[in-house]
């Protein structure tokens, strides 16, 4: 990791009506490095993901992203400085092209109106980038399919190119492989590993161990809200506290 951390979580906390969702946690992620959270499920990983994102704000702690605090900052704007963020549940546009659904972000990336209306012309910014982007996921093939007919993981690989449309130089992605057949993880995977090579920062939540295991730098363990070790694929998995942790307890 690089001295200055382009994401750093610092004492975060979410306290809701009386029960901390999240608690103390403290964490820093360098320039282009993939990073691995995993935990039983209700240990706080999407919450986490909720609070750096700005889908929810944090009661106690501060996010800092590229040394700013935008703790306090809409998801928009958090966007705009660079953050980009996928869900566990579709957000494509299904009845519109892969081309279009694409071409959409882009222009919200560029600051222009939405238009569903306007046929893409092949010359211009929007356009050019979300064939770009495409390319980048391996769906130049699809561009005039509709969104709604392609596989899951095909699926998935749309919303990244969507994501990549705003240029994000850190990434979440929130179990990127849920619901992907075995046939699509294999293609989804090395898209993930390509998007992090190409210099990105990137933090995925993910339950497909061996498939998190084998692009990671880091793993994060999240239990109960907190922060359980941080360490490397092999490290954490040999440590006697995060199997215990684990010990009965789905992955």
């Amino acid at each position: 990791m690089t001295d200055q951390p382009v994401l750093a979580v610092e004492h975060l906390g979410l306290q809701i009506g009386g029960a901390r969702i999240i608690d103390d946690v403290s964490l820093q992620v360098g320039k282009g490095e993939m990073l691995g959270v995993i935990g039983p499920n209700g240990a706080g990983k999407t919450t986490l993901f909720n609070l750096i994102s700005g889908v929810m704000t944090p009661t106690e702690g501060t996010v800092l992203l590229e040394g700013n605090d935008v703790t306090a900052d809409p998801i928009d704007k958090r966007a705009r400085a660079g953050l980009g963020r996928t869900f566990q549940t579709s957000s494509i546009f299904p009845a519109l092209s892969a081309l279009e659904n694409v071409r959409l972000a882009a222009q919200v990336a560029l600051g222009q109106s939405i238009s569903l209306l306007r046929f893409p012309r092949g010359t211009d910014d929007a356009t050019r980038i979300a064939q770009e982007r495409l390319d980048e996921v391996g769906l130049t093939k699809h561009l005039t399919t509709s969104a709604g007919v392609l596989s899951h993981g095909d699926k998935r690989k749309l919303e990244i190119a969507m994501l990549l449309a705003g240029d994000p130089r850190v990434i979440l992605l929130d179990e990127p492989m849920a619901g992907v057949g075995s046939a699509d993880v294999p293609g989804l995977s090395a898209v993930i590993d390509q998007v992090h090579k190409s210099g990105r920062t990137v933090l995925m939540v993910e339950h497909h161990m061996d498939v998190l295991l084998g692009l990671v730098d880091r793993v994060a363990v999240m239990h109960h809200g907190q922060l359980l070790a941080v360490d490397t694929p092999s490290a954490i998995m040999a440590n006697p506290v995060v199997q215990t942790a684990y010990l009965g307890e789905t992955v």
